[in-house]
Formats: structure tokens, C-alpha cells, sequence
């Protein structure tokens, strides 16, 4: 079935949810927040996602079979602002792509580049049907110019299919110019971490392979202990694996890890729930060869990057590119990536499980 595609125009919103689209239990409404932002609420029967179509394309909250599992964060909704800090608490971020990361002195992008807030210039949703089943899904383009310097067009889209408790996202880039231009990207994918949750994921725990983060941002403020507990982790990462009140991840921790994938090219990452549930990401390391993991784990703001998909670590631009990590696109040239987010149940948690043991098992093959 060819997907039917319906263009979005800001005047659609208005303060009440209206529903706009919908094919059986896929549908589709719009609305807008108290602060202005506008907002589409994608529903399959099983979960549900509120995007914000025109700025940055974010998940702003995502529901998988009737669990909240976005962060915890200051924000009770999303404020009309490119300014990364004064509007964060989405469940997902496109992160980039002139650039990504932590800005330091030498550096002159902002935090997380100019794609998490973007203004884009047009969006669209789609209902379809494709080789996973039918879906309702929010698109759009993005074109990104600075004479002189930059002048691509970014296309994320996010599928959500029939039943499904999971999302899939992908994300095109075209650069425009005929000269090569440097980019960088991360899918910032924010989960509520539990207490008592197990971290399993398809690299091996070695500080070589999972690599914890030493140096300290400008925008955090690290308690007494700190440095001590970075230390540790740098030693022994496999102490992050179960989640716990006592460990320090105040105000943050970050890894860079390096992930191995499955015959099928998927890396496998889960957060094991008491209760056998397990919230999941999975990613193609050949797309995004650095899995970057974020905790934070504070009063305010209770988040788990279980692995935020990326080209780069999370350093800014200029200690990236010294690492070799910068990558770069040829003119007229596209990249591509795709991952997806979502839930499992109990029973689909033991193969998961199993499928990572082999492939962690394989690492020296």
C-alpha cells in the first residue's frame, strides 16, 4: 500500500486535541501546549508518543504498552527555544549534525549542535504499510544553511506500527554543497532508569571497551565523592550494571562504548526490570560506531541514556575530531541511520538476553 502522507500547517493546532488522522487503531491528533509549542499525539492501541513536529521532530514523551518510560526531568512541557537547557526533558533528541557534543573553549557550536531544537520548515505524517506491518508515523525537512560554512537537509521520520511497543527512527542527511562537509550525530534517547535495574548490553565490560567519561563539563557541578566514583568506574565499569540509590550519578556519568552486533548488524542494549520487563534499544554499530551512555540522577531529574546511538562521543567537535572521530560527507552525498526504541516483555527478555551472551561470547572471534 502506498503511504498516504499528510502535510501539517502550524494553524491545524490549537489548545484542544483535535483527532486528525487515523486508520483503524493508528491515529493521530494534534494539539498545542500552554507555552505555544505545537504537539502530535501518535497512538497505535498499545502505546502511545507526543512528538513536537516543528521543533527538533523530539519525542517528547513516549508510552509503551501503558508505561511512561521518559525521564524524569524540570520541565512539565516543552517552551518554543533553540536553547538546549531551557527546554529539556524529551524522550528523544537528534543530536548534531555540524556538530555534537560538549562545546569547550575551543569550540564554537552550541550544546548538542543546532538539530535538537531545530525549526523545521515543514512535517508531515504518514499512514502506510511496509514489511513490519502497518504504521502511523510524524516526518519532516529540515534545511540547515550558513553561507560559506554549511548548507544541508535533514529528514528524520518515526514509524510506530500496530501493536507495537516499540518506535522505529531513522534519519536522513543530504549535503547540499559540492564541497565535503564534517558532521556528527546522536540519538539522545532519555529512559527513567529503576531502582534494582540491570544493565545488559552486547559489548564486553572491560575499561578499555566501556569508557568512562573523566573530564567534567562546564554546565555540571559535581558533588563530594565524585572524582572517587569516576575513578572507580574507570576500573571497573561493570559497577554501573546494576542500578542502585547509593551510586553517585549526580550530577551525571558518561561512557563511550564500544558495541559488537549481531549477524543481522543490530546492537542489543536492555535495562532489566525487577519485575522481568526490560525497556530496548537496538542500533546498527555500522551507522553509529560509538554507543554513548548517559546517567543523571538527581532530585530533579532522574535519566538513563541506556545507549544514546552515535558517530562521535560526546567531547564537542574539536576534541572529536583530534580522536578521529568526525566524520565527513561528500557533496551532493546522504548518510543514513536507523534505530529503535521501546519495551519488552518478560517473555522476550530471556532471548534478547541469550542473543547478547553470543555475541559478547564471540568477542574474540
Amino acid at each position: 500500500m502506498k503511504p498516504v502522507r499528510v502535510d501539517l500547517q502550524r494553524q491545524f493546532f490549537s489548545e484542544k486535541r483535535r483527532p486528525f488522522l487515523e486508520g483503524g487503531d493508528l491515529r493521530a491528533s494534534l494539539f498545542r501546549y500552554d507555552s505555544g509549542v505545537e504537539a502530535v499525539l501518535l497512538t497505535n492501541g498499545a502505546s502511545e508518543l507526543v512528538m513536537l513536529p516543528f521543533q527538533g521532530q523530539q519525542i517528547w514523551s513516549a508510552t509503551f504498552g501503558g508505561r511512561n518510560v521518559t525521564m524524569k526531568s524540570m520541565f512539565s512541557q516543552p517552551y518554543p527555544t533553540t536553547e538546549y537547557v531551557r527546554t529539556y526533558g524529551g524522550f528523544l533528541l537528534h543530536c548534531g549534525f555540524t556538530a555534537m557534543g560538549v562545546p569547550t573553549e575551543e569550540d564554537d557550536h552550541p550544546l548538542h549542535g543546532e538539530l535538537p531544537n531545530a525549526v523545521f520548515q515543514q512535517a508531515w505524517l504518514v499512514l502506510g504499510e511496509d514489511e513490519g506491518g502497518e504504521y502511523i508515523g510524524l516526518g519532516g525537512q529540515y534545511q540547515h544553511t550558513v553561507a560559506f560554512l554549511y548548507n544541508y537537509t535533514a529528514w528524520p521520520l518515526v514509524k510506530l506500527y500496530a501493536g507495537a511497543k516499540e518506535v522505529h527512527v531513522s534519519l536522513v542527511c543530504r549535503n547540499c554543497k559540492a564541497t565535503p562537509m564534517e558532521f556528527m550525530y546522536m540519538g539522545h534517547a532519555n529512559y527513567r532508569p529503576v531502582n534494582g535495574g540491570r544493565l545488559v548490553y552486547s559489548a564486553q565490560a572491560s575499561p578499555e571497551t566501556v569508557r568512562v567519561r573523566g573530564s567534567i563539563p562546564s554546565h555540571v557541578s559535581p558533588g563530594p565523592g565524585y572524582v572517587k566514583f569516576l575513578r572507580r568506574l574507570a576500573e571497573e565499569p561493570e559497577e554501573h550494571h546494576l542500578l542502585d540509590e547509593s551510586l553517585s550519578f549526580d550530577p551525571e556519568i558518561v561512557f563511550n562504548i564500544d558495541y559488537r552486533a549481531d549477524a543481522d548488524g543490530w546492537a542489543h542494549t536492555m535495562q532489566v526490570h525487577p519485575d522481568g520487563s526490560a525497556d530496548y534499544v537496538r542500533h546498527r554499530p555500522q551507522q553509529l560506531p560509538v554507543g554513548v551512555r548517559w546517567i543523571s540522577r538527581t532530585p530533579d531529574q532522574d535519566a538513563l541514556g541506556l545507549v544514546l546511538p552515535a558517530t562521535a562521543g560526546a567531547e564537542g567537535r574539536v576534541a572529536e575530531r583530534e580522536l578521529g572521530h568526525v566524520k565527513e560527507l561528500a557533496g551532493g552525498a546522504e548518510w543514513r541511520c536507523e534505530y529503535h526504541l521501546g519495551t519488552l516483555d518478560p517473555g522476550e527478555v530471556g532471548e534478547v538476553e541469550e542473543k547478547i551472551s553470543e555475541i559478547v561470547g564471540n568477542v574474540g572471534d
